[in-house]
């Protein structure tokens, strides 16, 4: 049998660039390991396939009904056009749930970024798996730590790293312990966000607005807390990351003049911007939308941890594609600057023309990102006028109007 095409495979409608491909070694070696593993596809699990790179040489083998979990839906979107494209469709995509482990003898994963995220996986397959399961995962030697094999011995009786090859290792976990009757996600916490100013610089105009609302630094619309719930893949956790603190301290200064404004909280994370809007403005129709699943899943127990499920509708979506066209009154945007484990401006111009495509005539969006990035820009070229609102050590916060 000839060896899987990987070249063929294309990242789309992920962002694409020379420097970016749609497999690595370590999914070869995983592929290699099922295969020397001799287990039916049915028994099977697959979690953080990027691009289908390993369902699809699977697949390509002879092995049928493998199950897929990925979590970001442009990864979905790939795999669905790959599968075509090479005529090798018989796998299934699930959710990280039951369903995609249930009666699994091999679990395949590449190993994720975050350790938090690691640990809801290891807590998955040791609580739905065969109780024999093997999970092997894999990642890049450079991006790899000692803490997640940490990770995988609190859930796993026996964690093996194996040796590296072409950059990249495997780490053998058998023998699934006991877990807790509860799983350990989503967490949540709760901020006091008049506990301290978040020491933006703002522009004379803003700090007169705030004057005049009576808005604090840290307190929403009477508010001063904020809980945040996250799953283990979501950016931050439950944390207030310092970008989207810069961006709420600026909100005290949003006037938007039109009854029942439709606002988007576009790449919401764990929905803390989209959250605190609602708060702000009872009166708004909010969509908080988001490419990840783990971060959707957050998103949605935020607003039930702060008494929002009906005023908040949260989905996933890539870069708010299924929503119609010049439909937001407002977009909020704090846009990722990492594709991966590569940094990347990529995916945050994505979201700057899709705000652009989102956007009313005369509707504006508010973005905050990493100072050295160059948005402001990007924002100028795709959406109109933009300036800056505040400004601190690390981030700046804009606000764009959409030309006629």
């Amino acid at each position: 049998m000839p060896e899987f095409d990987y070249s063929s495979l294309r990242r789309f409608p992920d962002v694409e660039a020379p420097n970016l491909q749609a497999w690595d070694a370590t999914d070869e070696l995983l592929v290699q390991a099922a295969l020397a593993a001799e287990v039916p596809g049915t028994e099977i699990a697959v979690i953080g396939d990027g691009y289908g790179a390993i369902a699809l040489a699977l697949t390509d083998a002879g092995l049928h009904g493998i199950r897929v979990h990925q979590d970001l839906v442009t990864g979905r979107q790939a795999l669905a056009a790959n599968s075509v494209a090479l005529g090798l469709t018989d796998w299934v995509a699930h959710e990280l749930d039951r369903e995609l482990l249930d009666g699994a003898h091999l679990v395949l994963v590449q190993l994720p970024k975050a350790l938090a995220e690691l640990e809801e996986i290891a807590d998955a397959v040791a609580r739905w798996a065969a109780p024999d399961a093997t999970l092997i995962a894999g990642g890049r030697v450079k991006h790899m730590t000692l803490a997640q094999n940490e990770v995988l011995a609190r859930f796993f009786g026996h964690v093996q790293p194996q040796r590296a090859e072409r950059k990249s290792r495997l780490i053998m976990a058998s023998a699934a312990l006991s877990v807790p009757a509860t799983p350990p996600f989503p967490i949540s916490q709760t901020h006091d966000l008049d506990e301290k100013p978040y020491s933006t610089s703002e522009t004379t105009s803003a700090r007169v607005s705030r004057a005049q609302s009576g808005f604090s630094a840290g307190g929403l619309a009477g508010h001063t807390s904020l809980t945040l719930a996250a799953h283990g893949g979501a950016f931050a956790g439950a944390k207030l990351d310092i970008g989207t603190r810069a961006l709420l301290e600026t909100m005290a200064t949003l006037a938007i003049p039109v009854v029942n404004p439709h606002v988007i909280d576009l790449g919401c994370g764990t929905g803390a911007l989209a959250a605190a809007f609602a708060r702000q403005h009872p009166d708004a129709v909010i969509i908080a939308t988001d490419r990840s699943a783990s971060a959707v899943r957050s998103a949605r127990a935020t607003m039930a941890a702060n008494g929002l499920e009906g005023r908040v509708h949260v989905t996933l979506d890539d870069a708010g594609s299924e929503l119609p066209d010049a439909s937001a009154d407002l977009i909020l945007l704090n846009p990722p600057f990492h594709l991966g484990a590569s940094v990347h401006e990529g995916a945050g111009q994505r979201l700057i023309q899709a705000a652009a495509r989102l956007l009313k005539p005369g509707g504006e969006v508010w973005t905050v990102f990493n100072s050295h990035l160059d948005h402001r820009r990007a924002l100028s070229r795709d959406i109109g006028a933009t300036e800056q609102v505040a400004r601190t050590p690390k981030f700046t916060v804009t606000r764009s109007i959409r030309r006629g």
